[in-house]
């Protein structure tokens, strides 16, 4: 008995970790206001007028740089 109370405290323990990390991260993504950025150069990386396949811009230009 004493064991499925300690294994079922600790899923619920990570649950509660896990839980509030995902909550800290879509809380700040909120907050900030600003599109998701990928990693992999952007705009930087199209050819010349192809559009963006996030935002559909095709001029690097107009983009803020943060």
């Amino acid at each position: 008995m004493h064991g499925i109370i300690l294994q079922m405290s600790n899923f619920l323990i990570t649950f509660i970790v896990i839980g509030t990390s995902f909550l800290g991260l879509a809380i700040g993504l909120i907050l900030r206001n600003q599109p998701i950025k990928g990693s992999c150069g952007g705009m930087a990386n199209l050819e010349s007028g192809s559009p963006c396949q996030i935002c559909g811009r095709t001029d690097p230009s107009n983009c803020d740089e943060a």
